[in-house]
């Protein structure tokens, strides 16, 4: 199965491929405005639900009801606060109980109108209410349109670590306005960005050697963010098409994750480290385990640094502000991490850029001597 593109008026639209649950990712500046005649024809005479967080809903949810004004009654209006916390166990009860409030039926639909966290927390509750309803994704910020909305992981997040309660709930339609992203501030667009580099470090790398020379264009929106968007799109639709319980394949998306979420778990999921940000760091410490393991050029570690860090991402351990957690601390959280069979850990590595693979079964003892290490360095002057 393939991800089927078609070119829209100043945007694209990307096919998702799944036999009956197939959906459509619609690209572009302006996307939002559609959004009623779209749900319109999805579920004729349905009823929705919006789950936003407090700074989406300020910002665009005036446009959001425009947009679905005349062509779709909204049941209710539900809020969480902003940021990694909300995906929890509390918040989940409580969108839940709105949603019932709501008198929420089956043949209506939750929309989740808002970035990632937003995006797993609505769909996540989507999936569990009335034993499954169908929702749709309008993702607000740069990480929700290229990776979190697309796929139909949902889910939230405890003291063990990131996304460990969930459930795979795929989505009848994602809107990506990239409009939108024009509020954003720097630091979010940018771990953002980080999950558009990573397609082109797992299987492109002509793509990340264009986003080496065009990411201030990407930054600075117009046909570059829409291209950096849609291809981000095609990449993930690919994979979902053809794994899409992350059996296998669908694991390369994880290319730098291992790492990542264990030092996003440290933060306590907090401001101090953000999602992209955790990635960024995780992907360098990626290249630079597979080199220690003789599988791919140092240079290439350097290369992916020094793109992340123009960008203004974070590279190291070192840049997280507010201290580093022990090896032993990581290794703990790395044990939890999704992927682990058995008690076996199992890393995406790297043969070079763009040659991303899944290795199972990777001793303890090395990922812990290469975290020494790495914890132990300090930044280049």
């Amino acid at each position: 199965m393939t991800a089927e593109t078609r070119t829209v008026p100043s945007g694209e639209t990307v096919r998702v491929d799944l036999g009956e649950r197939a959906y459509d990712i619609v690209i572009g500046p302006n996307a939002l405005s559609g959004l009623g005649g779209l749900v319109a024809a999805l579920a004729p005479g349905a009823r929705v639900a919006v789950v936003s967080d407090e700074t989406v809903e300020k910002l665009h949810g005036p446009a959001l009801r425009a947009a679905l004004s005349g062509r779709v009654e909204v049941a209710a209006t539900i809020t969480v606060p902003p940021g990694e916390s909300s995906k929890c166990f509390a918040e989940l009860e409580r969108v839940v109980g709105a949603l019932l409030d709501a008198r929420v039926e089956r043949g209506d639909l939750v929309i989740a109108f808002g970035g990632g966290v937003v995006g797993d927390l609505a769909g996540f509750a989507a999936a569990v209410l009335r034993r499954g309803v169908r929702y749709v994704q309008v993702p607000t910020s740069l990480l929700a349109q290229v990776d979190s909305s697309v796929g139909g992981k949902t889910g939230i997040d405890t003291a063990h670590g990131k996304n460990l309660i969930g459930a795979f709930h795929q989505p009848a339609l994602v809107v990506a306005d990239t409009a939108l992203l024009d509020t954003l501030s720097p630091r979010e667009f940018r771990a953002g960005y980080a999950e558009v580099a990573k397609y082109g470090l797992i299987d492109d790398p002509a793509f990340f050697a264009w986003l080496e020379g065009s990411w201030r264009e990407v930054f600075a929106g117009g046909p570059a963010r829409i291209r950096a968007i849609a291809t981000s799109c095609r990449a993930k639709a690919r994979v979902v098409a053809a794994d899409e319980r992350e059996a296998g394949q669908r694991a390369l998306l994880n290319l730098g994750h291992t790492f990542g979420h264990a030092f996003e778990a440290d933060a306590g999921f907090t401001g101090r480290l953000v999602h992209g940000e955790a990635v960024a760091i995780g992907m360098v410490l990626a290249f630079g385990f597979s080199a220690k393991l003789g599988l791919c050029d140092p240079a290439d570690e350097d290369r992916v640094a020094r793109h992340l860090a123009a960008v203004g991402l974070p590279t190291r351990p070192s840049h997280i502000e507010g201290g580093l957690p022990s090896a032993d601390r990581l290794m703990d959280l790395i044990r939890q991490d999704k992927k682990v069979e058995r008690g076996n850990l199992t890393f995406v590595l790297v043969e070079g850029i763009g040659k991303a693979f899944v290795r199972k079964d990777v001793p303890e003892t090395a990922v812990r001597e290469f975290l020494l290490e790495r914890l132990e360095s300090r930044p280049k002057s």
